[in-house]
């Protein structure tokens, strides 16, 4: 509500607060309270730039989830900082480990797929304003293995008679999925290849971020002289929760 308060969620008591309560004595307050403070950002947009800033201004480390914004400001403006954060436009760490082998693949294989192709259509939730990071990032590992399409092109679904008729997603998690396909086909027509990854629920997303606030809060108490990372480095640390 307009007047914030509390609201329950998994049992645990979250505090709202609205933008008129002082934010900037709000979050000193909560660093006074809890030493190591790490925020997590799931908002729109819109809200990731200046969010960030807010972070950076009061020296608060945080793992931005949400997509969109100008991510070359978002960067910059991290580093310049010198201020911890995990940025990924995917948490789910079985998404992000495909993403990882597209990578390589891409590196090791350039121009596999030269004159093929490629089709991408991603279905999400009707609240999911913008196109999704992950496919974006998808397409620039199947760029760099010869594909020539640009990420204008990747094809939204958001209406729900779509999601269930042509995506096949479950009409129970219609509210929270996120349905991927990339399509790719030969300069005859003869050779196809189809990857998909369809994700229901956000519990992945959950899981992946926890691991990336232990991975954080593990760089800030070493001290790391690197300071903006991404899902993959978490990936790589190897100690991830099942």
């Amino acid at each position: 509500s307009s007047e914030g308060g509390t609201v329950a969620c998994g049992g645990v008591a979250v505090q709202c607060i609205t933008p008129d309560q002082n934010w900037d004595e709000r979050i000193e307050d909560l660093k006074g309270q809890y030493p190591g403070l790490i925020v997590v950002d799931y908002t729109i947009p819109t809200a990731v730039n200046s969010n960030a800033a807010f972070y950076v201004k009061h020296g608060v480390p945080f793992v931005m989830g949400t997509t969109g914004g100008d991510r070359e400001a978002l960067i910059s403006t991290t580093e310049e900082s010198q201020v911890h954060a995990v940025i990924a436009p995917q948490m789910g760490k079985q998404v992000v480990a495909f993403q990882a082998a597209m990578e390589l693949m891409a590196k090791e294989f350039p121009g596999a797929f030269t004159g093929y192709k490629l089709e991408v259509v991603e279905s999400h939730q009707s609240s999911k304003v913008d196109t999704s990071g992950t496919a974006k990032a998808l397409v620039d590992s199947f760029n760099n293995l010869g594909a020539n399409f640009d990420v204008k092109d990747i094809e939204k679904v958001r209406a729900p008679s779509e999601s269930v008729s042509r995506m096949g997603v479950p009409e129970e998690h219609l509210l929270g999925h996120a349905y991927h396909t990339y399509h790719l086909t030969s300069p005859d027509g003869l050779v196809n290849f189809e990857f998909q990854h369809n994700v229901c629920s956000r519990s992945i997303y959950a899981e992946g971020t926890v691991d990336a606030v232990v991975f954080l809060a593990s760089k800030v108490k070493e001290g790391s002289t690197k300071y903006v990372h991404n899902m993959i480095d978490v990936l790589r640390e190897g100690n991830m929760r099942g």
